[in-house]
Formats: structure tokens, C-alpha cells, sequence
């Protein structure tokens, strides 16, 4: 009897400890952190500024109106036109990672960016016979971007990255003149506008943290070349003229992604 009292004992002690140990390895799974991948597709929206240098190289439009600024009389427009742009950028891109052992992650993203990104110059004179006014823009209308990535995490939830690849955006290059005679009521507005697709390359650098499981916020600069958009115009009364625009800019943006 003793000793089925002692056996009793010892097993209800022994299921004790088990329950008590199972308990203790829940509590410690409910408690542990998630391991986060960075693999996986995703989708998000960004914003951010542009700025750069347009060159314009222009010919033609040589119209004999003589001791004219360059800006105020056609005949001086043409030559180069090397003009400081800025304006700000924002949109949508999509893109997949895969994480590797070894703690770098590939990946390949895409985007699309509305721009108000533009270089202007404007001159005016006048006296008590005329009054004469005109505006130079060149301007991204819009541009995006299909880039490769290669990054690496130096914690779990932070990626660091370098990225590259191919850039398209539509260049718009227009000008605007008016000459009013003041007495004689006669004006005159030539003008002329033109655009044109172009492709180039982008490379930058960015750096990405999870915030949760599904949500990572990035900033990232890109320097992106669409090359040059060779156009011409017609400008009447003035004939026809060529403009060549070199567009190239660094861009600085922050995003949000959403990761599935």
C-alpha cells in the first residue's frame, strides 16, 4: 500500500512538470519575435525632388530684328541654353525580393513618376511704344524607371541597396512671345512646343526598414540621364528650328511599400 501511495505521488508530481513545461513553451512561442523575410512581392507610393541641369542647344528662328535680348527677340534663341531645373516628383512602383542566406537580398523594381520638374527663363522690357515678353521651358512630364537592386541586411528589418537600370520620361521644350505696340494696337505671339520620348539610364542608393511584418518605409536617391531629345519646331512667322535637350537630374524620395 506504501508503496502505490509513493508511485501515486511521484506520477502526479511528473505530470506536473509537464503541464508546467508545456505551459512555459507556449508563453515563450506566444512571446518570441517573428523572423522577417524580405522576400516577397510588393507595392507602395513615393515622393520627393528633383533637380538638375537642362542644356538646349537651339538653331534656327533667325529673324532680322535687330539689338534684341537674346530672350526678347527670336533671332536669340538660338545657341546654348545651360538652365538650373527643379521641381518636385511622386508616384507608384511595384517589385519583388528574394533573400538569401547570407543576409543580401536581389531584387527587381519598377515605377512611374508625375513631375512637375522643370528649367524656365523669362525676360520682359519695355517702354511707352511696346512692351514685349517671353518664357523658355524645358520640363518632365513624366519618367520612370526599371531597375535591378542588390542589397544587404545588417539587421533583420533594415535593408541597405544599390540600384540601376533603364529610364524613360517625355521631355517638353516650348517657348512663348508677345509684342504689343501700344499705340498702333499690333501684336505678335510666336511660339512653338515640342516633346518627345526618350530613354536613358538611372543608378542610385537607398535604404529600407520594415516597420511590420507587411509595412517598410525607404528613402533612396536616384541620379537618372534620359540622353538627348532631338525635336523641331515650327515657329510662325520665324520658319522652323532644332532643339536639341539634354536632360539629366538627381532625384531624392521617400517611399512606402506595402509587402505581401
Amino acid at each position: 500500500m506504501k508503496l502505490l501511495f509513493v508511485s501515486a505521488a511521484l506520477s502526479l508530481v511528473a505530470s506536473s512538470v509537464y503541464a508546467a513545461d508545456a505551459v512555459a513553451v507556449e508563453d515563450v512561442a506566444a512571446i518570441a519575435p517573428t523572423t522577417f523575410s524580405w522576400t516577397g512581392g510588393y507595392v507602395g507610393i513615393n515622393a520627393g525632388y528633383a533637380g538638375g541641369k537642362f542644356k538646349n542647344d537651339i538653331s534656327g528662328y533667325l529673324v532680322p530684328i535687330p539689338d534684341g535680348a537674346r530672350l526678347i527677340r527670336p533671332t536669340g534663341l538660338a545657341g546654348i541654353w545651360d538652365l538650373t531645373a527643379n521641381g518636385f516628383v511622386g508616384g507608384v512602383q511595384a517589385g519583388y525580393n528574394w533573400q538569401l542566406s547570407n543576409g543580401f537580398v536581389l531584387g527587381a523594381e519598377a515605377d512611374f513618376q508625375g513631375s512637375t520638374l522643370k528649367s524656365k527663363e523669362t525676360g520682359s522690357e519695355g517702354n511707352n511704344f511696346f512692351t514685349a515678353n517671353s518664357e523658355f521651358t524645358t520640363k518632365v512630364q513624366w519618367w520612370s524607371t526599371v531597375r535591378a537592386r542588390l542589397g544587404y541586411t545588417p539587421v533583420e528589418r533594415l535593408l541597405v541597396y544599390g540600384t540601376g537600370g533603364l529610364a524613360y520620361g517625355k521631355i517638353k521644350t516650348s517657348y512663348n512671345y508677345n509684342f504689343e505696340y501700344l499705340d498702333d494696337d499690333i501684336s505678335s505671339n510666336p511660339s512653338f512646343s515640342t516633346s518627345k520620348t526618350r530613354a536613358g539610364w538611372t543608378v542610385g542608393a537607398g535604404a529600407e526598414y520594415a516597420i511590420t511584418s507587411n509595412w517598410t518605409l525607404k528613402s533612396e536617391y536616384l541620379y537618372t540621364d534620359l540622353g538627348t531629345a532631338k525635336m523641331s519646331a515650327l515657329m510662325r512667322p520665324f520658319g522652323e528650328g532644332d532643339i536639341n535637350s539634354e536632360v539629366k537630374f538627381h532625384t531624392v524620395r521617400v517611399g512606402l511599400n506595402y509587402k505581401f
